[in-house]
């Protein structure tokens, strides 16, 4: 296997793609029908039904009795935390051994031809590795499960928008689909957000130490950033909803940015067979700071001016905004 084939090194030595960043034909006037049919299986497989299906396991076999969950008692919430540790375990720990500990493929496809430092005094507890697994299980997981478990004690009690399954089935199909998409557009404005600079300092720079990222830095946040990354639950109890909803995006939120900041481009599968991870724009993200702020479906970095197509273009126009930004401090 050669990644020559898929990409190639810039005069720094980082590796990219060939294919440039590109947002679907979706959020286009007028609708373009071909786009949209063709943008359809990409958004729903493998990620979009991989955790829609995990969340629809999780309401049925690994969250507790709604009569259960009406008085919030120490003895279930324990439970929906374990799980939540469980899952982080086994989807990002597997994640971390094959590619950062078995290293199955080496640097084949990696954006950073350079593993991440082994100690560095700018971490938490001198490592890349022991910094991200702290304010993971110490903070992130603890805060994720708040937010669930409130969610699902508001639901019990009636308290929160309701919605009957059986009575709106094609509301309930509907919301399902949406739910990355509204997580896309909720996480772009957090993110914007704790860039302005006062919240970039005391709380998001804790992510962006992780410039050479890895499965770990995921949800490798500051608590206060825990906070507003996981209030996409809100959306769940304006919106009537289903738990089948909000453990979608619960799970999602939870576990998905493992595989957006693996720092590959495309795992190895077989000898001449890969697996794309599509997160290229969100390396660019951690490697120049103030592009990509959000990827995928939604283009509001474009909207917005903030996109990186990963060109050699888009690296000139940058270098002019930064360069005006500089001139604009100065007088």
């Amino acid at each position: 296997m050669d990644d020559s084939d898929f990409g190639k090194e810039d005069n720094r030595g980082y590796w990219k793609p060939n294919e440039l960043i590109r947002y679907p034909g979706v959020f286009v006037w007028p609708p373009q029908l071909v786009s949209i049919l063709g943008w359809l299986p990409k958004y729903l497989f493998p990620w979009g039904v991989f955790y829609g299906g995990l969340g629809t396991l999780v309401w049925l076999f690994l969250t507790p009795p709604v009569e259960q969950m009406r008085t919030l008692t120490l003895d279930w919430i324990a439970f929906v935390f374990i799980r939540n540790c469980t899952l982080m375990v086994l989807i990002v720990g597997l994640q971390h051994y094959w590619l950062y500990i078995r290293r199955a493929q080496g640097t084949l496809f990696k954006f950073n031809r350079k593993w991440p430092e082994g100690k560095h005094p700018g971490f938490t507890f001198g490592t890349q590795l022991r910094d991200n697994l702290f304010w993971t299980f110490v903070f992130g997981v603890p805060i994720w499960t708040a937010w669930e478990v409130t969610s699902l004690w508001l639901y019990a009690n009636g308290m929160i928008a309701q919605l009957d399954p059986i009575a709106n089935p094609i509301w309930l199909i509907l919301l399902w689909f949406f739910v990355p998409l509204l997580h896309e557009f909720h996480f772009f404005c957090v993110h914007r957000l704790i860039h302005w600079p006062p919240l970039y300092t005391r709380f998001h720079k804790v992510h962006h130490r992780n410039s050479n990222p890895g499965p770990w830095s995921g949800i490798s946040m500051h608590p206060v950033e825990h906070l507003l990354y996981f209030s996409g639950f809100l959306i769940y109890w304006i919106v009537p909803a289903h738990p089948l909803h909000f453990l979608h995006y619960s799970m999602m939120v939870g576990l998905s940015p493992a595989q957006g900041h693996t720092g590959f481009d495309r795992v190895v599968t077989k000898d001449k067979s890969t697996f794309h991870l599509p997160y290229y724009a969100h390396y660019l993200h951690h490697r120049l700071f103030e592009v990509n702020y959000s990827d995928g479906t939604i283009p509001l970095d474009k909207w917005f001016g903030s996109f990186h197509d990963g060109s050699e273009e888009a690296d000139l126009a940058l270098a002019e905004r930064r360069a005006k930004q500089r001139k604009k401090r100065k007088q």
